[in-house]
């Protein structure tokens, strides 16, 4: 069971708690919303908490709870730039559909 992120989202996120000035990691959650019924969360972690499942990927640390793993397990989070667009893009191998704007998915 495993999160990754691409060497490029890992840069991105190594940055980001630099310029912050602290931070433990990246945590990654799911929430339920949207028309799919559920979306990803996804925020700088400045502590672990005591039921965080920690997994390293490219020197950065990515939290995950017990509850979203179920959902999460597998998927690689890659941090994309096309054209004036920039962000981070999910590759969950248990997404089965995902909403028309992209905000929500089902597994």
């Amino acid at each position: 069971m495993a999160v990754i992120l691409t060497e490029s989202a890992a840069r991105h996120v190594r940055r980001s708690l630099e310029k912050r000035g602290q931070g433990e990691g990246l945590r990654l959650g799911v929430r339920t919303s949207g028309c799919s019924g559920m979306a990803y969360v996804l925020e700088y972690a400045d502590q672990i908490a005591p039921e965080d499942l920690v997994f390293e990927s490219h020197g950065v640390k990515v939290l995950v709870d017990p509850k979203s793993l179920i959902y999460l397990d597998g998927t690689e989070l890659d941090y994309t730039r096309e054209g004036l667009n920039e962000g981070f893009r999910f590759n969950n191998p248990n997404q089965k559909e995902s909403c028309g704007c992209g905000e929500s998915f089902s597994v």
